[in-house]
């Protein structure tokens, strides 16, 4: 019976954003594939540390546990490794018990033109070069940067944050900031403040995780004693009156969040350091840049695609 890949929020996972591969990564480029598939061999049974996306990927795993009836969460593992070398991967995974059971092996090519086919929301990777083909082609795809994690096993709450422009919502309001000031910007916005903006890359993968969080909300109502299990907040650098066509844009999605942040310049880490999210999506660098501590995701998109 064919799996109902279709009606699951199906996110893809590289080896190197789920799990830390900087060492075997190494050996490959320095003594090339024959080395790295003897060294990934004898290390067969050395689990690997996790990785920046991993505690994203445990919480959002365990959807599956508060939605028993419908299970909407899949994650594919999609890996460059061949598939005798990608064995130490799915040993790890098995070793942290994370529910992941599906995988395509690629042995050094890219994975990003299967993204449909596994009906992808999101594409994670830390290979720079996967995500801008991934992105090039038009599927929504994110950069992991290389940052500190922890990931406290008795906090099983997911926290999302999103910026909303080039990520949640188009760049029609962006090219007017980059090409004409902040005025023009708030003029622009103060003039559409009653029309939606039109989707960003991200917005499937956020209609689809704010439904899940709806039926949270009808959960606790019922019962007050109810495990809270996502968090989502906006943190965007649009303060008053732009703020508006954002509100009026969710509101045109049905979709509400738990926290949104309109800082009109004050520092984005101020908040996700007192957030702690379990992953961020900002579609500019500059922002990423300012913090090490926070697991991150570049979403190169539109006119500030500053992948390079």
């Amino acid at each position: 019976m064919p799996f109902p890949i279709e009606n699951k929020l199906v996110i893809g996972i590289a080896s190197s954003a789920l799990f830390d591969l900087s060492e075997s990564d190494k050996v490959f480029r320095t003594q090339g594939e024959a080395v790295y598939r003897q060294y990934q061999n004898s290390h067969l049974d050395e689990v690997l540390q996790k990785g920046v996306a991993f505690p994203f990927i445990r919480r959002f795993l365990n959807l599956n546990q508060h939605f028993p009836d419908i299970k909407p969460a899949e994650v594919v593992l999609l890996s460059r490794n061949s598939p005798e070398t990608g064995l130490r991967v799915f040993r790890s995974i098995q070793h942290y018990g994370l529910n992941i059971t599906r995988a395509a092996f690629f042995s050094g090519t890219s994975p990003f033109k299967y993204n449909d086919a596994f009906n992808l929301s999101l594409f994670l990777s830390a290979n720079k070069e996967d995500v801008q083909q991934a992105v090039k082609a038009g599927f929504p795809a994110g950069l992991v940067l290389n940052t500190r994690i922890e990931d406290n096993e008795a906090d099983n709450e997911l926290r999302l944050a999103f910026d909303f422009d080039g990520v949640l919502a188009d760049d029609e309001a962006e090219k007017v900031y980059q090409t004409d000031g902040l005025e023009a910007f708030s003029q622009l916005e103060t003039l559409k403040r009653l029309e939606p903006h039109h989707g960003g890359p991200l917005s499937d993968l956020f209609r689809r995780i704010a439904f899940y969080q709806q039926l949270q909300a009808e959960k606790c109502k019922q019962d007050p004693f109810a495990q809270k299990l996502l968090k989502i907040a906006i943190i965007t650098a649009r303060n008053a009156p732009s703020h508006e066509r954002m509100v009026n844009t969710l509101k045109s999605w049905n979709i509400s969040v738990d926290e949104a942040f309109f800082l009109g310049g004050i520092e984005k880490k101020r908040v996700l350091e007192v957030m702690k999210p379990h992953i961020y999506f900002d579609d500019q660098t500059v922002h990423l840049h300012q913090m090490d501590n926070i697991p991150m995701v570049h979403i190169p998109f539109g006119v500030t695609n500053d992948l390079k």
